[in-house]
């Protein structure tokens, strides 16, 4: 069903409620929500089978469960005080979750929220103003990111729960771009009173949340959703090229030796990155002294490996992948957000870099 309704996701700009009904009916929206709370208790190899999958099939509804995902496991691992019916209804799927972390003062370097919260030591106000939030008018719950209220550096954050019920939530429009159409990325404005219960963890925990846990689990979903896109264009580029042929030649495209080369390296290259994918997500399972490098790279090279094995999938069906009967270019286009979502693949491999290098990476 999802990959039946794909092309009109994309094509209408939809957000696709069906598809996220079916992940609910499939309990699949609690896949690393622990079994206490009505989850599946999965962990970092689940997420990376689960968005490989998903993505291959529609782009914008792997986002969109990828945010879900990120979010759920921020929320499992720092819950905020009194939250076991929130945390309940998030891996149930009664509440479809996201991140609020991206803003316009610190853009592509989310860990470094500019708006601040304020408190009187028993409520705490927040108000910012976030660039990109994906599900902005279909999420129920929001983990907001903020400065906490003492901070004197961009790492003293602090993470909150909101939900969409709080009087101040305010999407900022719809989404209209060039891929991912129907994930329902936009600007959110955000006036929020909230009790200090609603704060994730201990004061000033926010940085180490969003690299312990978001970062981690967002990249290993990232580099999947990626990989999923490129191996579906790949194999739409194979079915055209070996039935699309020359009748004067009595020859298909495939007879072509420089087609054939293209595909067989894409090919290498893709079954490549899914191994670094399926490596790194055991190194997250397991921690140790490399899993942030590899955490690092992982994203950046999967993002730039779908890249290129678009471009070969578009380069090798020629005029017909630029029509929509193939789903090529919806491929193509929904594989470009990877490597500009932040962390955007160039920072990454500066910090890759920083690490290899013995640099403090902050």
């Amino acid at each position: 069903m999802v990959r039946d309704d794909a092309d009109r996701v994309d094509r209408e700009a939809t957000f696709p409620e069906a598809q996220v009904a079916a992940l609910r009916t499939q309990g699949l929206l609690g896949l690393l929500s622990s079994p206490g709370h009505g989850g599946l208790g999965g962990g970092p190899r689940e997420i990376v089978d689960a968005l490989l999958v998903l993505s291959a099939a529609c782009g914008s509804t792997s986002m969109v469960y990828l945010m879900h995902l990120s979010a759920a496991a921020v929320l499992e691992a720092a819950p905020p005080a009194g939250s076991e019916d929130l945390l309940r209804r998030v891996a149930t799927g009664d509440a479809l979750a996201t991140l609020a972390f991206s803003e316009r003062g610190s853009r592509s370097h989310f860990w470094a929220p500019t708006s601040r919260a304020e408190t009187d030591g028993r409520r705490v106000r927040l108000l910012a103003d976030k660039s990109w939030v994906t599900s902005a008018n279909h999420a129920d719950v929001f983990v907001v990111s903020t400065l906490a209220p003492d901070a004197t550096s961009p790492t003293e954050s602090e993470l909150y729960a909101v939900e969409r019920s709080t009087p101040g939530i305010e999407p900022c429009g719809a989404f209209e771009g060039v891929g991912l159409r129907g994930n329902d990325s936009a600007p959110m404005r955000i006036a929020v009173d909230l009790p200090l219960s609603a704060r994730l963890g201990a004061a000033g925990s926010g940085f180490s949340s969003m690299l312990q846990v978001v970062l981690p689990y967002f990249s290993l979903g990232n580099a999947a959703v990626s990989l999923g896109l490129a191996r579906s264009a790949l194999q739409a580029a194979i079915a055209h090229v070996t039935a699309a042929g020359f009748e004067h030649l009595g020859s298909t495209l495939a007879d072509l030796p420089t087609i054939r080369a293209y595909i067989a390296k894409s090919w290498a290259d893709l079954t490549a990155h899914e191994a670094m994918l399926r490596e790194t997500a055991g190194l997250v399972a397991s921690p140790g002294d490399g899993t942030m490098l590899a955490v690092l790279c992982t994203k950046a090279a999967c993002n730039e490996a779908a890249l290129r094995v678009t471009d070969t999938a578009m380069r090798v069906a020629g005029g017909a992948a630029y029509s929509r009967h193939l789903g090529i270019e919806r491929y193509a286009r929904d594989a470009r957000a990877g490597f500009v979502m932040a962390p955007t693949s160039d920072v990454l491999f500066d910090f890759a870099g920083r690490a290899l290098c013995g640099l403090d990476l902050f």
